[in-house]
C-alpha cells in the first residue's frame, strides 16, 4: 500500500462527552474575557438542557487525496516518443474508461481533462481528474478521458486542455504531444511526464525559455502565489519537479514553493499558452491550501477577462427540533443588525435512540412537535435567513454511526466506524441504501417543512458532507443546488463506483459537480473553540486567515458555517474579519 493511501480519519471525540454544553461555556468565557470578566467566572446559563458534541467539518471530515507515489528516479530519462514506459499497463490495470462529459454552470468554455490511468496507481489519476472536472464546470462543460485514449486533433474542439501527470512515465500518445506543441490554445500541465513533451521538441527550452530539471523532495510547507502564502502539507512526499527559467523574457514564474530552509523553487511556470505546475495540487488539501492557486489559474485558461469579486456566505449549522429558540433568535438578530443574509441548515426529526443525553430515556420527535422552534425559524426567515434541508434525522437508525446514534452527531447517508486509533473509517453506503431509501428520507424531511408552515427549501446539505453515489443522484433528482463540500468516488467515470476510494473537495466558487448539481461553496470551515477529533482549535482569526488566502482566487466566495450554541461573540468577530478583507455577504440565491 502506498504510504499516503491511508483511509483512517481522526474524526471523533470522547463518547458521551457533552460537547455542545462545553462549547457554550467556552464561548461565554471568551465573551466575558473580552469584557474584562476574569477567566473561570463563566458558566453554562442555568436551565439549559445538556448539549451534544459538535464536530469539526470540512477538509477535516473528508477524505484527503494522497500524493502520487514517489517517482523511481530523481531525474527521469527521456525516451523516444512512443517507446514502452516504465509504468506500462500490467495485468491488473483496468481498461481505460470511455470519455465522460459533464455540463457546466454556463456554456462559455469547454475543457478537455486528460489523466493517467495505467499501472498500479492509475486509479488515482481518475480521482484527480474528478476534482479538475468539478472546478472546470464553473466555466462551462468538460470532457474527461485517459490520456492513452487521446487521438489526433481532439483538443482542437475545446477552449483549453488540462493534463494531470500523476503516473511516472505514463505512455503518452505521440498525437497528444504533437497537438500540445502545435496548439495556440491554453494548456495546463501538472507534474510528471513533462520530459516526454520536451523530448518531442528538441528546441523546447530555446523556444519557451524554460525546462525541467529534476524532482525536488525537500520538505515544502508553503507556496506563494500573488504575494499570498498558501499552505502545503509537509506530509506530501510526492516531490516537486524543478524548473530552470533560462529566458525570463519568454517564461515567467507564477508561484514559488518555499523549502524548510527558506530557499525557494518554482511551483508554477508559464510560457506562451503553456502553464506548468510542478506537482498535482489535489493531494493533502487543507484550508488555505496551494490548491487555491490552481483554482485561480483556471481563470487564465478559461475566462481571462473575469473581473475581481469578493462575496461571502455564512450558514447556521445543525439546527433541529431540539434547538434552543433563544439562541436562534439571537443569531438572527445579530446577522440582521450586520445586514448579513444567511442560511440555516435544518434537520427535521430529532432522534436519541438510547437516551444518551436524556437520562436513558429514548427521544424521537419531529419539528412540528416543537412550535417554539418553528416560530424561531420563521423569525430567522424574516431576518434574512434561507432554510435548507440538512437531512432528515442526521443519524442512522439505532446504530452508532459512528458515535452514539444521536441526531447531529452521526452520519445519515453513509456508514462509518471508529477504529482503535480513535479515527473515523468511512465504510461505504449504509445498510439498505438505495434510490428509494434516500428519496424517502428527503420526502419525510420536506413533509415536516410543509406541515410546520415553512417555505419548501430548494437547497440540500448532506449531514457530515457524506453520502453514497446513489444518494447524491437521488438528491440531484429533487434539488438543483447543494451547499457543502462534495464526496466523490473512484469509478464515477466508468460507472463501476468504488466507495472505498473516495475523496472530498471544497470549492472557492460555485460549480456544477459530477452529480449534475450546482454546489455552493463552503471554503473556510467553522469555529471550533477547543482541540477536538485530533485537530487543533479554530477561532475566528483562523477563519479570517483562510478567507484571506482565498483572495488569490479572483472571483471567489469565502464561506463558513457556524453553530448557534456558540453564541454571537465568535460570530461577530468572524463577520467583522471577513468584511475587513473586502468581502460582501450575500444570500445563497445570489451565488
Amino acid at each position: 500500500m502506498h504510504p499516503d493511501d491511508d483511509p483512517r480519519r481522526p474524526d471523533r471525540g470522547t463518547p458521551g462527552f457533552s460537547r455542545r454544553a462545553a462549547l457554550r461555556t467556552a464561548a461565554l468565557a471568551a465573551a466575558l474575557a473580552g469584557a474584562g470578566v476574569p477567566a473561570g467566572a463563566a458558566a453554562a446559563p442555568p436551565g439549559r438542557r445538556p448539549g451534544r458534541r459538535a464536530r469539526l467539518r470540512g477538509v477535516e471530515r473528508q477524505r484527503r487525496l494522497p500524493s502520487p507515489p514517489r517517482p523511481p528516479r530523481l531525474r527521469p530519462e527521456p525516451r523516444p516518443v512512443g517507446a514502452t514506459a516504465l509504468s506500462a499497463p500490467t495485468a491488473t490495470t483496468l481498461a481505460a474508461p470511455a470519455p465522460v462529459t459533464g455540463a457546466g454552470l454556463s456554456t462559455a468554455a469547454t475543457t478537455l481533462v486528460l489523466y493517467d490511468s495505467t499501472g498500479t496507481w492509475g486509479w488515482l489519476g481518475e480521482l484527480y481528474a474528478q476534482q479538475t472536472a468539478n472546478l472546470a464546470s464553473r466555466f462551462g462543460s468538460w470532457t474527461a478521458m485517459p490520456v492513452v485514449s487521446y487521438t489526433a486533433g481532439t483538443l482542437s474542439s475545446y477552449t483549453a486542455v488540462v493534463y494531470i501527470g500523476s503516473t511516472y512515465d505514463e505512455p503518452l500518445p505521440a498525437a497528444f504531444l504533437a497537438d500540445v506543441l502545435a496548439t495556440a490554445k491554453p494548456v495546463v500541465w501538472m507534474y510528471s511526464n513533462i520530459w516526454q513533451l520536451t523530448a518531442a521538441d528538441p528546441a523546447f527550452a530555446t523556444r519557451t525559455g524554460w525546462t525541467w530539471t529534476q524532482y525536488d523532495f525537500a520538505p515544502v510547507a508553503a507556496v506563494t502565489y500573488k504575494g499570498q502564502r498558501l499552505s502545503r502539507d509537509p506530509q506530501n512526499q510526492g516531490g516537486i519537479m524543478g524548473v530552470d527559467v533560462t529566458d525570463p523574457a519568454k517564461a515567467s514564474l507564477l508561484a514559488t514553493a518555499t523549502r524548510a530552509d527558506g530557499s525557494t523553487i518554482p511551483w508554477a511556470t508559464r510560457s506562451g499558452n503553456l502553464t506548468y505546475l510542478g506537482e498535482v495540487p489535489f493531494s493533502y488539501v487543507d484550508h488555505g491550501d496551494r490548491y487555491l492557486a490552481f483554482c485561480d489559474l483556471l481563470f487564465d485558461a478559461l475566462a481571462p477577462s473575469t473581473p475581481t469579486r469578493r462575496r461571502a456566505l455564512v450558514r447556521i449549522e445543525d439546527v433541529g427540533p431540539d434547538a434552543d429558540p433563544a439562541e436562534l433568535r439571537a443569531v438572527a438578530d445579530h446577522l440582521s443588525s450586520e445586514r448579513v443574509p444567511f442560511s440555516v441548515a435544518l434537520y427535521t426529526r430529532y432522534v436519541d435512540p438510547r437516551g444518551t443525553y436524556s437520562g436513558g430515556v429514548a427521544q424521537d420527535y419531529p419539528l412540528t412537535s416543537r412550535p417554539q422552534v418553528v416560530s424561531a425559524l420563521k423569525y430567522m426567515q424574516s431576518k434574512g435567513g434561507t432554510l435548507l434541508v440538512h437531512g432528515y434525522t442526521h443519524q442512522f437508525g439505532t446504530l452508532d454511526n459512528p458515535y452514539d446514534g444521536v441526531s447531529a452527531n452521526d452520519f445519515e447517508f453513509f456508514a462509518a466506524h471508529v477504529d482503535a486509533n480513535d479515527s473515523v473509517i468511512y465504510d461505504g453506503p449504509v445498510p439498505g441504501d438505495s434510490t428509494a431509501w434516500a428519496t424517502g428520507r428527503i420526502t419525510s424531511a420536506l413533509q415536516q417543512f410543509s406541515q410546520a408552515g415553512l417555505r419548501t427549501p430548494t437547497i440540500f446539505e448532506f449531514p457530515h458532507y457524506a453520502g453514497s453515489a446513489t444518494d447524491y443522484r437521488a438528491v440531484a433528482s429533487r434539488f438543483g443546488t447543494r451547499y457543502e463540500r462534495g464526496l466523490y468516488f473512484g469509478g464515477l467515470f466508468s460507472g463501476a463506483v468504488d466507495h472505498k476510494r473516495l475523496n472530498g473537495q471544497y470549492f472557492p466558487y460555485a460549480v456544477r459537480d459530477l452529480y449534475g448539481t450546482k454546489v455552493l461553496p463552503e471554503s473556510c470551515g467553522n469555529v471550533e473553540p477547543e482541540a477536538f477529533n485530533n485537530h487543533p482549535a479554530r477561532f475566528p482569526a483562523d477563519l479570517v486567515a483562510t478567507a484571506r488566502a482565498n483572495l488569490v482566487v479572483r472571483d471567489n466566495v469565502a464561506s463558513f458555517f457556524y453553530h448557534p450554541y456558540l453564541g454571537t461573540a465568535y460570530l461577530r468577530e468572524t463577520i467583522t474579519g471577513f468584511k475587513g478583507l473586502g468581502y460582501t455577504f450575500v444570500a445563497p440565491s445570489a451565488v
